[in-house]
């Protein structure tokens, strides 16, 4: 097979691609997941909805610090903060990102583990 008989699916293959601005919006989510915290925070936000000072304490880190992370994966959309009284309480957007984190971790763990891959 030559390069150029596939000139005529380029088209198709330009017809599956996503928008650019979907492209953008979907980097930006995995770039906020690419640090070691905000993924370990993501963790904890897909299993439950969790205040500042549970996340503070479960991460090991400053208040300041934590408050950062949250404040940036909201802004990329994934997670979502809902109001009781005074306290802010965090969580994971929706499914999809739930899914994403846990993928993710499980993908990892394979190559951690040298376990087999799943198709």
């Amino acid at each position: 097979m030559y390069a150029r008989d596939n000139v005529a699916d380029t088209n198709d293959l330009q017809q599956r691609l996503p928008s650019g601005p979907q492209v953008e919006v979907a980097t930006d989510m995995l770039r906020m997941l690419a640090d070691p915290t905000r993924l370990r925070l993501m963790l904890l936000l897909s299993e439950g909805e969790y205040d500042v000072t549970a996340l503070v304490a479960a991460v090991g880190m400053a208040r300041p610090a934590v408050s950062q992370h949250l404040g940036k994966l909201r802004l990329a959309g994934l997670v979502g903060v809902r109001r009781e009284g005074r306290r802010a309480l965090y969580r994971a957007r929706d499914g999809h990102v739930r899914r994403l984190v846990s993928e993710v971790l499980q993908a990892a763990s394979h190559r951690v583990t040298g376990a087999p891959e799943h198709d």
